[in-house]
């Protein structure tokens, strides 16, 4: 039988002639981290200062002794590295076991009988890329950083949200595998269902060592108590196994998740040779991309189940990937799916993810998009890199195949778009750039070895070059004019057919703020925060953003802080509303993005150390299954019902036509009903709808402990009354670690904000934005105060005030 042993210590690496201690999996910024040899790059400006690790050469050593690579006991031993970054050079004894130039495929080495020094070396990163590009030429990118000359993950040479540290080091698992006769080599689960008849069709390819070659093997696997057997005496062997009343996997939200073990042992001689285990799940999943009378939809069709993606992009947790373990990837994706996300686009700038991270998803029914990794660069299609890519796509097409969770493929970001619109064309002169990557061998990989799914060329993606790549009435439609050039009001201009990219810039929390710039005064133009935003001209986008509704707090750091996460969340919040209301002709939104991978001002709703900013909570109103909305509309504000629910919702309405001062001048009352899966529009009554303009009355809706308002005026025009509420600490439990803020409104209180990590920096607030009438009562859930008083939390809440 098998077996395996980790690689996992005994690890040294090399820093300028003294051997220190290595972390496998790691890279070496961890390890110079670990000995104190560096600063931590996300600390104030220390990122700078640390540009020489990714321009040098890296090498790491371990003794493998003999016994750990005997014949004695397994006819052959296997060195296993399921990733390398990047370009390495492994020897064993001082002989060249091979050379690596992908950080994101697995490689075996054959190293039976072998002992002596294990060395892998690191080549700069960039001495790589700059070799590739002498060999195909250069090609255009929308970074000063040859990313896309070398197979590694492109935002460790920085993005515009991330810091530019490009690492090395066996960033995934290494171990040695032992093994005789035959090996199961990869296992292609081809997951079917037709009504409640579920099928796995297994095809396994196997490996087999010399005396192996030509003997009978044996194949059984099981699934749901269901088994079957199959013989060979090649190198592939095919089982069928048909399971009848299976249950359906859905996306969160539309059902549960239920998940089938699979077990495949491979026999010879009727003793065990290998096994394979993974769990699958029962569904079907299309992509309508029909024609109608407004374009080229772009609809995902779960269990034959029409569904409005609530969806988020997904960039690495970390930009030192080997730091993410599986427990960090279920805490972000359990905060994701509580948002009422359904789904993550992991973006093709990262990487292939963890295990961990799809199997979370399987388990908390998060459909996944995956991106082949390919962003925002014309990528030549020549050898060396073209075989790699090839590769690399059929590894991880086989890895992640088995999780029902993935849902689709992706050719790329931007790429298709960029091709068109940012002057590729002509610096291109007939060069390569990826098109036959993304429109031939991509798909063709993924119709051999996963036909089960469907695969897009890109994102944004017209269909066919008939129509401008990033055209709004045809497939997915990248959004991203309102935030670099208008307000957030203008998302209402039209109706893509499906936004798989949208978003809003916002700083992180205070907590964060403060841990990584210690002992700065914090302005918005103060140095680490320049820094820290990686945006071209973010910082002008963002107070531009802030002028277009309030007048701009001048010297007020806390305020602008305040203001700007309000606007983030207010302008998702504008995009989100009038797309859903305009199901099904738009079928989705993919917000730009859950996470950040490092503390920077961004467009995430959870910011690099893990807290949760206001579009957080934001978003999981937008993205429940009913959200009431008002907005306007040709003949004035508009009531929007959007039910993606699976049952009718039938409420009483209650509409108000609000004075600036808190009092009432009119209310109607309307009993309603959305269908599922349906949206409910109609013109507000003539009576409740604030004139034109006005900056002294207000419409407020609530159904079902639902609210929507509507301001005719913008914040910094309207007649907002000084705001007056009083609050009170009650603690909860024994403890006075967790205490609800109960604030009674004596005025209007506008988007008010509890900031609970100002209180203690662990401290985590159950709401966002609130909007308060006067006389009405909130009760803000709080945990982690470390007994903070009133005061204390008195001076952590927000609102709107008057210009």
């Amino acid at each position: 039988m098998k077996d395996t042993a980790q690689l996992s210590e005994g690890w040294s690496l090399d820093h300028d002639g003294e051997r220190i201690p290595a972390q496998v999996p790691g890279c070496v910024h961890t390890d110079l981290l670990a000995a104190d040899l560096i600063p931590d790059p996300f600390i104030g400006q220390n990122e700078r200062e640390l540009a020489w690790v990714g321009r040098r050469a890296w090498s790491y050593t371990r003794d493998l002794s003999a016994a750990q690579t005997s014949k004695d006991t397994h006819e052959r031993t296997d060195l296993v590295f399921d990733g390398l970054d990047t370009a390495a050079r492994i020897t064993l004894g001082g002989a060249e076991l091979g050379r690596t130039r992908n950080m994101h495929r697995s490689y075996r080495f054959d190293v039976s009988g072998r002992a002596g020094e294990l060395n892998v070396t690191f080549a700069s990163a960039y001495e790589e890329a700059e070799a590739v590009r002498a060999l195909t030429g250069e090609r255009p990118n929308v970074y000063p950083e040859p990313f896309q000359y070398i197979r590694k993950m492109a935002a460790s040479f920085g993005w515009d949200w991330g810091p530019t540290v490009v690492t090395a080091g066996m960033w995934r698992q290494v171990r040695l595998e032992r093994w005789s006769t035959a090996r199961i080599v990869r296992v292609r689960p081809l997951v079917t269902v037709d009504g409640t008849r579920g099928r796995v069709e297994l095809r396994v390819d196997l490996e087999r060592t010399a005396t192996g070659t030509g003997r009978r093997l044996v194949a059984h696997a099981a699934v749901a108590g269901v088994a079957a057997q199959a013989e060979t005496d090649g190198d592939a062997v095919t089982l069928v196994l048909d399971v009848p009343d299976v249950r359906l996997w859905w996306p969160r939200g539309h059902g549960e998740q239920p998940l089938y073990d699979i077990e495949l042992t491979l026999f010879a001689d009727g003793g065990p040779l290998d096994t394979w285990h993974h769990r699958v799940g029962f569904r079907t999943i299309e992509i309508d991309r029909g024609a109608d009378a407004h374009g080229t939809g772009f609809t995902f069709v779960v269990n034959g189940e029409r569904i409005f993606v609530r969806g988020v992009n997904w960039i690495p947790d970390d930009v030192l990937p080997s730091r993410i373990t599986p427990e960090r990837y279920r805490t972000r994706l359990e905060q994701t799916a509580a948002a009422n996300v359904d789904l993550v686009r992991v973006w093709g700038g990262g990487i292939y993810e963890d295990e961990a991270f799809y199997t979370a998803c399987d388990e908390l029914g998060l459909m996944v998009w995956q991106d082949f990794l390919f962003a925002c660069a014309a990528y030549p299609e020549e050898q060396p890199l073209r075989g790699e890519i090839e590769a690399e796509a059929r590894d991880n097409v086989v890895r992640l195949m088995p999780h029902p969770s993935l849902v689709v493929w992706n050719g790329n970001n931007e790429n298709l778009w960029g091709f068109r619109d940012w002057d590729w064309e002509d610096r291109l002169a007939g060069n390569s750039w990826g098109e036959g990557y993304y429109l031939g061998l991509l798909p063709r990989v993924v119709a051999e070895l996963d036909p089960t799914r469907p695969y897009t060329a890109g994102s944004p993606w017209s269909g066919s070059w008939d129509h401008h790549p990033n055209d709004p009435d045809h497939g997915t439609h990248h959004s991203w004019e309102v935030w670099n050039r208008q307000d957030y009001t203008a998302y209402r201009a039209d109706v893509p057919r499906f936004v798989s990219e949208f978003g809003w810039q916002a700083p992180p929390t205070i907590a964060t703020l403060r841990r990584a710039l210690p002992g700065e005064d914090l302005a918005p133009d103060s140095p680490g925060m320049l820094h820290h935003q990686k945006a071209e001209d973010g910082n002008g986008k963002l107070d531009r953003g802030l002028a277009r509704h309030f007048a701009p707090p001048e010297g007020d750091f806390d305020r602008w802080h305040y203001l700007t996460q309000v606007v983030q969340a207010r302008a998702v919040a504008t995009g989100i509303e009038h797309w859903r209301a305009h199901w099904p002709r738009c079928a989705g939104t993919v917000v730009w993005q859950i996470n950040d991978c490092w503390p920077v001002s961004s467009w995430a709703a959870i910011d690099g150390d893990g807290r949760p900013k206001p579009l957080y909570h934001e978003l999981r109103r937008l993205y429940a299954d009913r959200l009431l909305t008002l907005r306007p509309g040709a003949d004035g504000p508009e009531l929007v019902l959007d039910n993606q629910g699976g049952e009718p919702w039938s409420c009483d309405v209650t509409l108000r036509l609000m004075h600036a001062d808190g009092t009432l001048a009119a209310r109607v009352s309307l009993g309603l009903t959305a269908p599922a899966h349906e949206v409910l529009r109609l013109p507000v009554p003539p009576e409740v709808t604030p004139a034109t303009g006005s900056a002294k009355e207000y419409l407020v809706a609530d159904a079902d402990d639902l609210r929507a308002v509507h301001f005719e005026a913008r914040d910094h025009e309207f007649d907002y009354p000084r705001p007056r509420f009083e609050i009170a600490v009650e603690t909860v439990g024994r403890e006075r670690d967790t205490v609800d803020v109960v604030v009674t409104a004596q005025t209007l209180v506008r988007d008010l904000l509890l900031q609970a990590d100002r209180i203690a920096p662990d401290a985590r607030a159950d709401q966002g934005l609130i909007t308060l009438l006067p006389g009405e009562r909130t009760r803000i859930r709080v945990h982690g105060t470390q007994g903070a008083g009133a005061n204390t939390i008195r001076a952590a809440l927000f609102c709107v005030e008057p210009a």
